[in-house]
């Protein structure tokens, strides 16, 4: 009789019991036939995709010891698909060269398989006799198809249950759960009565919270920005608002928020935090092509938690234009120090300041802002800000020299409702902000309007396409156009407005004091595109674009403006930090451009 050494064996028992016994794991399977008598084309692809034996033949997974335990675990894989479709009578073989399989012992195991036969008799679709979840609170809303008469699927009696759970949750009954069930099959008549009673225990407030794993972060700075309401009613959006806020911060990696088990006298359930920080600095770099435009190239190092309260240092610079055929190199430095829940859990304090160097093509300039102001997060997808902020633009153009000052007053609001933020297929985005401005000296005062909306609509299996749109407005008003400073004027034509039409190439001309006219930006934009996304692999798409865009001097639409326009295609190659982006433009409209424009970047256009 062989001996079975347990501790040689270790984590490969069954593959060395196996060669122990002199069974030795021979791939020898044959064939493997999987038949489901009864039933309709949809429950057989569902069958099939439950299929234990089916997924490992497809892997190439055929020794024998392998198949003997998959063959064992097919009953289970099959049953789950059968109750979750509503078939609670089928009868289920699994034969091993004729034998069931769940009649052989493990002992038994054979050292050959070459056939493999599953039968499946799914048996008639049961349907609910009573579909019962009680007691409920006002408004609780059940599944409408767990009803009587309704098919009676195994996912939708839990859908119906953990709605209830969830309804009571919602209205401050952290702890309420199941009392007693009653599920009974009929199998003479194929129906399923359900009868659920739940008990949803007392209402419950917010209790103390307990922090661990933190190690930089001060305790109290993350209970701020939990912002867990101690002493409120219980409420699940809550937690989730404050879990959202940990990680919205930067500072965790991860962090896990857990309700305590037991109850505080009188009603406060307590809470327990555990993190786990980030390392304290990051680096980035980001690169980017269009012709003419030339390279634009972004670096930037971050200091998470700088004062142990969550606080954020950024550094970034940018070279924009690098080898630009139209105009020169503009380069820039921002420094900020940002600081979450400040004021509220939701609201973050920003100081920043920026320096920079503009050559654009009909002016060169060296620009200063200091800003302070806050962002305050209202819901998940609607964000609004507003700062103070002094800008410095000493400019150089044709015949002169200007400099504009001012202090600006902007104002933004965000309502982002996309299902990505790098390659949206659904939803839609809208950005405005209104800057009302003081201006100092040779500098006029007004107001700077701006509106970006963005749409998008899937179409087909998993949006495999998806048409885009964008429409882009802005308007200066209440100052001239020269007592406006250069960089709050409208410009058109590249990458973010216009394809197929060079940086910056569409603005208007003015007379100033001679003969000789000189070019500007505008007063009032208007831009729109339209994109058609066929996602043709999983991980290659290409798309078709029309861009088209308007600059005018005095008001929309005056004598002084004019119109532009481009098309193109493009290709787009998926990645996990979204699409890797080619497109090739050709001007279609306007006198601004001639010439296919090259654009390489990451993420869609817009």
């Amino acid at each position: 009789m062989p001996m079975i050494t347990m501790g040689r064996c270790g984590p490969f028992f069954a593959g060395c019991l196996a060669l122990v016994l002199g069974a030795s794991p021979v791939r020898a399977l044959e064939t493997l036939t999987f038949a489901t008598p009864g039933a309709d084309k949809g429950l057989e692809e569902v069958l099939k995709g439950a299929s234990i034996l089916l997924t490992s033949q497809a892997e190439g997974n055929t020794a024998a010891q392998d198949l003997f335990a998959d063959s064992q675990a097919e009953y289970g894989s099959l049953l789950n698909a059968l109750y979750a479709t509503g078939h609670y009578s089928a009868v289920i073989h699994v034969y091993i060269d004729g034998r069931e399989a769940a009649a052989i012992a493990p002992l038994d195991a054979p050292a050959r398989i070459d056939r493999v036969e599953v039968v499946v008799e799914p048996g008639p679709l049961f349907r609910l006799s009573r579909a019962n979840v009680h007691p409920l609170p006002r408004k609780a809303k059940l599944p409408e198809s767990f009803a009587p008469g309704q098919p009676a699927e195994s996912g939708l009696v839990l859908e119906a249950v953990s709605a209830g759970i969830d309804a009571w949750r919602d209205v401050g009954h952290a702890k309420a759960a199941v009392a007693t069930q009653n599920l009974e099959a009929d199998h003479r008549n194929a129906t399923l009565s359900a009868d659920i009673t739940l008990d949803p225990g007392p209402r419950l407030r917010f209790g103390p919270l307990t922090i661990s794993g933190n190690q930089r972060m001060r305790t109290e700075r993350i209970r701020a920005i939990t912002g867990l309401p101690e002493g409120k009613i219980y409420s699940p959006e809550e937690i989730e608002l404050a879990k959202d806020r940990l990680r919205r911060s930067g500072v965790f990696r991860s962090v896990a928020l857990e309700e305590g088990e037991t109850i505080a006298p009188p009603d406060l359930l307590p809470f327990h935090l555990t993190v786990v920080e980030e390392k304290r600095r990051r680096y980035t770099f980001g690169a980017e092509l269009a012709s003419p435009d030339g390279a634009s190239i972004t670096a930037g190092w971050l200091h998470r938690n700088l004062f142990g309260g969550g606080e954020r240092l950024s550094i970034d610079g940018e070279l924009r234009n690098l080898g630009s055929g139209s105009s020169g190199t503009d380069y820039g430095l921002k420094v900020a120090l940002s600081r979450p829940a400040t004021f509220t859990p939701d609201t973050t304090l920003t100081f920043a300041s920026e320096i920079g160097h503009l050559d654009e093509e009909d002016y060169t300039g060296e620009v200063f802002t200091l800003s302070t102001g806050v962002t305050h997060r209202f819901s998940r997808s609607l964000t609004g800000r507003a700062a103070v902020e002094y800008s410095y633009l000493s400019v150089t153009d044709v015949g002169s020299d200007r400099l504009y000052r001012n202090l600006a007053l902007p104002l933004g609001l965000t309502w982002d409702r996309r299902n990505s933020t790098t390659d949206a297929t659904r939803g839609y985005y809208l950005e405005a902000e209104a800057k009302p401005f003081l201006g100092f000296g040779i500098t006029d005062s007004g107001a700077r309007f701006t509106l970006d909306a963005r749409g998008y609509r899937g179409f087909g299996d998993r949006d495999r396409f998806v048409l885009a749109a964008r429409f882009q407005l802005g308007a200066v008003v209440g100052s001239s156009l020269l007592g406006t400073p250069r960089d709050y004027l409208f410009y058109s034509g590249g990458g973010g407005t216009v394809r197929g039409q060079p940086y910056q190439s569409l603005g208007v001309n003015v007379l100033r004091g001679g003969p000789d006219t000189f070019r500007t930006g505008g007063t009032h934009f208007i831009g729109g595109s339209l994109e058609g996304r066929v996602r043709v692999t999983e991980k290659i798409g290409v798309v078709g674009f029309v861009d088209v865009g308007r600059v005018d001097a005095m008001g929309f639409f005056d004598d002084f403006g004019g119109w532009q326009a481009g098309a193109g295609v493009g290709v787009r190659y998926a990645t996990s930090v979204g699409p890797i982006r080619l497109d090739l433009a050709l001007p279609v409209g306007g006198d601004t451009g001639d010439g296919l424009q090259i654009y390489v970047g990451l993420g869609q256009a817009f």
